[in-house]
This record gives structure tokens, sequence and C-alpha cells, in this order.
């Protein structure tokens, strides 16, 4: 498979698609953490158990607070978003459990802190790794129902001291990583404020869990929960029986205020919000995790594509054999998920800017809605890429080693963390449908399948005709059960949030191809793009024949038009590749990468 690629006197192919895939800043932000992670102090190491991974974990976090030197404080790496988010997405292939601690400390922990009132000075003990943070928010009884959580702070103004009570066993903090691994331990902790016969809400509380050996100190009471199939982390259930703590545990905010002899004061009224302003570094942790998975898909697409070329198979002719990269049912899928990935790789640069730009309340909402439906896609679109990856490397595909197997389980906890997927997506679904403007566009009009703009317009009919019929599910439902209504409209609110993430996805994969200086990088991009749209235009295809917006000869040419796009793209697979910029310190540390005449070495 010959490649189209013309050399240019000016930028590389590979480089342009780097330049536009990271924004212009890949130097700035991610070549220091690409150097990292691709040293042997990070690489796969066989034969540990649970226990020891989870032990290294915590010994490479010390190691990535001590590369931080001459970059950045880890206090302005927890408050920059973009280094935070850049960090998260190389951390992930070298270990799934550091990315885990690493997040939880530098974002949730350390980060909470920063975002709240009060003297800073004691930091020291958690930007030296003196003490590890941890964040305590779910609860075994309240997965998705945080505003329900029942541990409570109860104030003591005679000692001006909380007394931290888990009053039954479904209050127990689910999953965190509290164990003796990796050191003493301070957590973040969310807990109702309960002044007098008052519950003002939930807050947050910094509460030391361990002392210098690691062991649980007074009241604290710690369960290792059974082995995940994800990150090799230490979680576990715990619980806390009168915990005294000094009035300064309290972190303050206009949100929630507490003077020393009990007066409390908020500029939120609503307890649901005061919780929510609390715990906010989530919403950063939606980015973080989205992040991870984006770092660890473009890595198994660089393996699984490396690999396709390096494995022979038949030819068809007796005694012949070619790269399996040759058959169209191995580099089809392939191409799908290099359209997927860049696309999802743009939009969240997108919603990582969105959020640091947010100024205004209406942009923080819009900024945080995008978030949540960024962080979905992502992470879902990152297990589809991660199992086609997996399955393209055939058996070698399984060993950890290789770099796909372990992340892909991992991904299951990004899924999960700082929000379940299908939670957040059904909540912002319910704002789309409320308040939320559909893209315009005009109806009727018979597009050119070749252009990049009518695609982009099909994308915006496909969001309109589910907007609309979730509106008129919503609309025509039984008055009087808010439940059974919504149940009836749900089918229809998350094919809207995917459409709507689709759209905006492709177009910030277009407005890279428009970005690019190298008339091959531009070629190559608006290939992916028309990849990418089409897709999903075939797959509503009926809906858009229905509403007028193709006719039947254009139905008719669609899979036409995917198979014409994947001829194109196909010798410039190991181009896109580099396009990812992915060390190759990294990915030969793998054995597949290790050929002899098509054997992998062990």
């Amino acid at each position: 498979m010959t490649s189209q690629l013309q050399p240019d006197q000016g930028i590389s192919v590979a480089a342009d698609l780097t330049r536009v895939m990271f924004g212009g800043q890949f130097k700035q932000l991610h070549e220091h953490w690409r150097t990292l992670f691709s040293s042997r102090a990070f690489g796969f190491r066989e034969g540990l158990t649970a226990e020891e991974r989870t032990a290294l974990s915590y010994q490479r976090l010390r190691l990535v607070n001590d590369a931080l030197d001459g970059l950045d404080r880890p206090e302005q790496l927890a408050m920059d978003i973009e280094r935070l988010t850049a960090l998260h997405e190389w951390i992930g292939v070298a270990d799934p459990g550091l990315l885990t601690v690493a997040s939880i400390h530098y974002n949730l922990f350390l980060g909470s802190l920063l975002d709240h009132d009060g003297p800073r000075d004691d930091l020291w003990e958690f930007t030296a790794l003196e003490r590890t943070g941890t964040f305590l928010c779910t609860e075994a009884a309240h997965g998705n129902g945080a505003t329900n959580l029942e541990t409570t702070a109860t104030y003591d103004p005679d000692n001006r001291e909380f007394v931290l009570h888990t009053p039954t066993p479904g209050a127990g903090k689910f999953m965190p990583n509290t164990s003796s691994l990796g050191g003493p331990k301070t957590g973040v902790v969310a807990a109702r404020l309960v002044i007098g016969s008052r519950d003002e809400g939930v807050y947050l509380f910094l509460v030391p869990l361990s002392d210098g050996a690691g062991l649980a100190l007074p009241g604290v009471r710690i369960q290792r929960l059974p082995q995940t199939s994800t990150s090799p982390v230490d979680h576990c259930l715990t619980t806390f029986d009168r915990v005294r703590l000094p009035f300064e545990a309290f972190l303050q905010a206009d949100n929630g205020r507490l003077s020393p002899n009990g007066v409390f004061t908020s500029n939120v009224g609503n307890p649901r919000k005061r919780f929510l302003r609390s715990v906010s570094r989530v919403t950063e942790g939606k980015l973080c995790m989205s992040a991870a998975g984006l770092g660890v898909t473009r890595h198994a697409l660089a393996v699984a594509t490396r690999y396709a070329h390096s494995r022979y198979t038949s030819s068809g002719t007796p005694g012949g054999t070619m790269p399996v990269i040759e058959h169209r049912s191995h580099h089809a899928p392939l191409l799908d998920a290099f359209a997927t990935t860049y696309a999802a790789t743009l939009l969240h640069r997108m919603a990582v800017r969105q959020w640091a730009q947010a100024v205004t309340k209406t942009e923080r909402d819009d900024a945080e809605r995008l978030v949540a439906i960024t962080k979905g896609w992502v992470t879902w679109r990152a297990r589809d890429v991660m199992t086609e990856c997996r399955e393209r490397c055939g058996a070698q595909g399984l060993f950890l080693a290789n770099g796909i197997a372990g992340p892909l389980a991992a991904i299951e906890g990004t899924i999960t963390a700082e929000g379940d997927n299908l939670v957040i997506w059904v909540k912002a679904g319910a704002e789309m449908l409320l308040d939320f403007t559909t893209p315009s566009g005009t109806p009727g009009t018979k597009p050119d399948l070749s252009n990049p703009d009518d695609l982009q317009n099909l994308l915006a009919d496909i969001e309109r005709i589910w907007h609309h019929r979730a509106r008129t599910r919503l609309r025509s439902g039984k008055r009087g059960n808010p439940v059974q209504r919504w149940n009836g409209t749900v089918l229809s609110v998350l094919p809207l949030v995917d459409a709507h993430a689709r759209r905006l996805a492709a177009a910030a994969l277009l407005d890279s191809a428009n970005q690019a200086t190298h008339p091959d990088a531009k070629r190559l991009l608006l290939g992916l793009h028309r990849l990418f749209a089409l897709r999903h235009i075939n797959a509503h295809s009926g809906a858009l024949l229905a509403q007028e917006h193709l006719t039947a000869s254009q139905v008719g040419q669609l899979l036409d038009a995917i198979e014409d796009v994947i001829e194109e793209l196909a010798p410039d697979t190991l181009t896109l590749t580099e396009g990812f910029a992915i060390s190759d310190g990294n990915t030969l540390q793998h054995p597949i990468s290790d050929l002899s005449n098509g054997v992998v070495l062990a």
C-alpha cells in the first residue's frame, strides 16, 4: 500500500497533524510528560500482584511530583486545567493505577483545598507528598444521589470543633483510596454541616486519616474492598466514629461560612447548589477522565496500526504474503477509529478551552454541560476504539505488557468516575431539551455528500430531528406523573445528546482541517471528517430521508461514499499515527513491537 503523501519544504505532514491536534501547545504542555512516561521507570513490570502494582503506583506518584520541579508547582498544576489535563493524557498509558491516585491527589484533593478560603501555608505536606491526599464523597447507599449523603459534621461551639460521624452503614465512604499503601493520607471529606438542630447542607472538611506509618487514626475505620477489574487501586470503605476536627478543618467559601461562635452564612440558599459548589472540582475531574481516555486510545491505536503493518498474512496467491493492514476488513475499522479519535481529541480541546475561559454564570453553565457531554462521549468512544484495537492485535492484544488490555479495563473506571456517564447525560439532555436552542439550518435542501459544510448541516439536521422527537414525547406524556412522563422521553433525549456531541466533534475536526498548513495534512483531516460524518449520517439515513433532508438516491450512495474515503485514507494510516506524537521509547517497550519474521518475542 503506497502512501499518497508528497514532501513539502515547510512543516512535515505528521508535524502539522500534531500541531493542530494539540492546539499548537505540544511543546509547552505535553512534551515533558511524554518524555517522562516513556522512560524505563514507567515501563510495564511483569508478574506483580495487585497489591504490588498499587504500591508501585504510589512510588511513581512521587516521581511525577518530583518531575514538576522546573515545570510547575503542584498548586499551579492543580489550578491550570490545560496543564492538568495534559498530564492525564499521558499518565494512563504508563500506569492506570497511577492515573487514579494522581488525579485524586492533584485535582480532587489539592484542587478542592485551593478552591476554598483560608491560609494555605500548610500545604507543603501535600505538595511534597509527605502525605497523600484523597477524596471521600460518594457513600455506599448514595452512589448517584450525592445530595442525600448522611455523614455528618456537627459543630461544637464550646470547643470550636466538629464531630465527624458515620450514622448508618450505608453512609460509609465508598471506594476512596484510604489504605496504608502509599504512606500517611489525608482526606477531603464531604459531610453534612449540622449546627444545633439545623442541617446546612453538604460541605467539605479536611480530615487526617492515618499516622506516619499509614495506620488509621482513632475513630477512622478503613476496610479494603474487593479487587476491581479496572485500575489496581486500594479502594476502601471508610467510616468515622465521632472523630473530632479543629475549626480550621471546615473548607469555607461564599457558599458557606461559619464564625467560631457558630453563626452560619451563605450566598446560596439552595442546599443542592451549596453541595455542587463544594464539589465543583468534579467538573475538572470529568475533563481529566476524558483526557485520560484520549491518551490511552491514541496509544492503543498507534500500537494496533504499527502491528498491522508488521504482521504478515496470506495474500490470496500461492505462497504469497502481505501485511494485514492491506485487507479492507482490517484497515477500515482502524480508519473509523482514527476518525473518531481525532474528532474526540479536538472536541475535548474545545471543552477544556470553554471551561477555562468561562466567566459569567451563563458561560459556566454552558461550559459545564459541554464538559459532561464530552466526558460521556469521549470515554464511551475510547472503550469502543480500544476494543477494536485489542481485536485487531489478536491474541497479542490480550497481553498486559502490550499496553492495550490494561488501559482498556481501566476505561471502565473513567466511565463511572466523576459522574456515571448515563446519569450525567440524562441531566445534560434534560437541560438541552428545556433550555437549549437547536442549531440553525435550512430543511429541505439537497446536500452534496462531498461538501464538508453540507455534511455538517446534515449532522445538525440529525440533532434537530432528535430534539423535535424528544420535545414531542415530553409534551404528549401523561400529566401528573413526572417519572412516567420522563420515561417516555428519555430514550429520545439520549440520542439527542449523542447527536449534539458528534456534531460538535465533527465541527472541531473540520476546523482543524482548515487550520492545517500542509496540503496533505489538510487532505487527511478533511478525509477523516468526511468518514466520521458519513458514518453518523448513514446510521440516521432513514430519519433524514423521511424528513426530506436526503433523497432516496443519496441514501443509496452513502455506503459507496464511505468506501471511497476509506480507500483514499488507507495508504496513510502510519502518518495518521505519527500525528499522535507518541514516543517510540514508549511503544518499543511493548513485546508486540519486537518482531522477527512475524513472531512476537517475549
